[in-house]
């Protein structure tokens, strides 16, 4: 518990006493705190919120919707209950004395292992704070946390306040009309579909290879050999691609990255990141100014020249939290000339797979809503299956969006395994309650079965696997997917651009 929020937090929060939360700038003036935008941003390394930091014992947090609540406040709970069980374990003066004595990594594990930390546990934490550890328990060790929480406005209105505003950035940002395009609507990542659609990484392996060759990285320098010599099946495409997000944080990759701006503006893609709003990127991409030379490979579908008669556009965006989904669908959907699809990519936690897998549902239980949906899927496995090497795909799921991340225990798991639902995830369940509104002249309703079977427009989500939460130590908190997450993070996102570029195609035609 103590890793995974501690990952989820920013570490001035060992410093922080009370949280403020707000939707946006305008929410916090309202309530006097009218310099926040000025305070120090912070960001946690496993979870995108918008955080800023008054040097004292004030955080900021920007919240999208009342799923940033079920998120934070059980995280700031277990943090808490984590801090004060170290505490009350440093009450005796010996444990003390030997953390802040240890003088090398050996005396430390040995006054690490006094406190009955595991050694898996040490490594964890070691993982999460690094040189830090011995400083930041002995921090606990000194006083009690004692957390307060201030709620900042929180009215529904205010929430859609914030998404219009993040929306009006996007069409400001942009030089298309979106108001009068036809629009594929993917949430996913900021990587990804660029990535393939733009090429960059691919016509640029030159220098990324520079980069792998040094000392540093043989781990990866052996692995693109081992690709190269067709020892592993890993994809060559989806390698340069990793090495690519990894090498953005060198400083010697700046020219490039500069570069690559100027590249993707010429094919189309304009990114879009957010401002003081909700903390989603989003990219803006244009069809009819791709170029099929630059595609990825696998993406080359018959009759892709024709794309420049297009005039539709896709709105990609980085997943949103919970009900954050369902609040920007609703507003892109009303603000667009009219939607052609809505495609969902993002993790998920599996009860009847292994981290990495595909899982594509069909049917999805909402616990906001009470409702279960019913619908044809735009993917089959046969649409994942010849570009995923390290996971299986898993078709006919039956999904369940939970509020929170914390809040199912063991029985609810084993409830849910033999009502056949083994995907947990945050967002189908909202993005769906969307569609229905845009489907029906009504507001969703509550603890209804509803069926999509024509829906108004083409509807996927694909869903890969980062967390197996019956299986101890498997989840987020013990790992993150890394290189090998590549694999189901691309075949899902090469199954998305093919089926829309195909459509697109298809509609040209008619």
């Amino acid at each position: 518990a103590l890793i995974y929020s501690a990952l989820r937090l920013p570490a001035c929060v060992e410093r922080a006493r009370v949280l403020l939360l707000g939707q946006s700038h305008e929410v916090f003036a309202r309530h006097g705190y009218t310099s926040v935008e000025s305070w120090q941003p912070v960001s946690a390394p496993a979870r995108r919120r918008k955080m800023f930091y008054d040097g004292n014992e004030a955080l900021a947090v920007l919240i999208a919707s009342p799923s940033d609540l079920d998120d934070l406040i059980p995280i700031l709970l277990a943090y808490q209950i984590e801090w004060n069980k170290i505490h009350r374990l440093l009450d005796d003066p010996s444990l003390v004395r030997g953390l802040e004595q240890a003088s090398d990594e050996r005396s430390e594990t040995a006054a690490l292992d006094a406190l009955g930390l595991h050694s898996e546990d040490q490594l964890r934490l070691r993982a999460v704070w690094g040189r830090d550890l011995r400083e930041r328990l002995l921090v606990m060790g000194r006083a009690r946390k004692r957390l307060a929480v201030r709620m900042l406005g929180g009215s529904l209105m205010d929430y859609q306040r914030a998404t219009l505003r993040w929306w009006w950035h996007i069409e400001e940002t942009t030089p298309l009309e979106l108001k009068d395009r036809p629009v594929y609507f993917v949430s996913s990542n900021t990587h990804s579909l660029v990535n393939l659609l733009s090429g960059f990484a691919l016509r640029h392996t030159d220098e990324l290879l520079a980069y792998v060759r040094r000392p540093e990285h043989a781990a990866l320098l052996a692995e693109y050999e081992k690709i190269a010599a067709l020892e592993v099946p890993s994809s060559r495409e989806n390698f340069f691609y990793y090495v690519l997000k990894k090498y953005q944080g060198d400083p010697a990759s700046r020219a490039l990255f500069a570069q690559r701006a100027a590249e993707e503006r010429a094919c189309g893609i304009e990114r879009v990141p957010s401002r003081f709003y909700i903390d989603v990127d989003a990219q803006v991409i244009e069809l009819a100014k791709l170029r099929p030379d630059w595609l990825d490979p696998r993406l080359r579908v018959d009759g892709i020249e024709r794309l420049r008669k297009s005039d539709a556009v896709i709105v990609n965006i980085d997943y949103p939290l919970g009900m954050a989904a369902y609040q920007i669908l609703t507003i892109v959907a009303r603000s667009v000339g009219r939607l052609l699809g809505v495609y969902v990519l993002g993790k998920a936690a599996t009860l009847n797979g292994k981290i990495g897998d595909v899982l594509i549902p069909s049917v999805v239980y909402d616990d906001h809503s009470g409702n279960t949906y019913h619908f044809a899927p735009s993917f089959a496995a046969a649409d994942v299956e010849p570009y995923i090497v390290y996971g299986a795909v898993l078709d006919n799921q039956k999904a369940v969006t939970v509020r929170g991340t914390f809040l199912q225990n063991r029985p609810f798991l084993e409830t849910l395994y033999r009502s056949f639902y083994t995907d947990l995830e945050m967002e189908a369940g909202p993005y769906l309650n969307a569609i229905y509104e845009q489907s029906e002249p009504e507001r969703t309703p509550q603890g209804q079965t509803i069926s999509f079977f024509r829906p108004p427009y083409d509807i996927g989500f694909l869903h890969y696997a980062s967390d197996t939460p019956a299986s101890k130590g498997r989840n987020l908190g013990s790992q993150n997917l890394s290189y090998f997450g590549m694999d189901p993070t691309y075949a899902t996102a090469l199954a998305c651009a093919r089926r829309m570029l195909s459509r697109e195609v298809a509609r040209i035609e008619n």
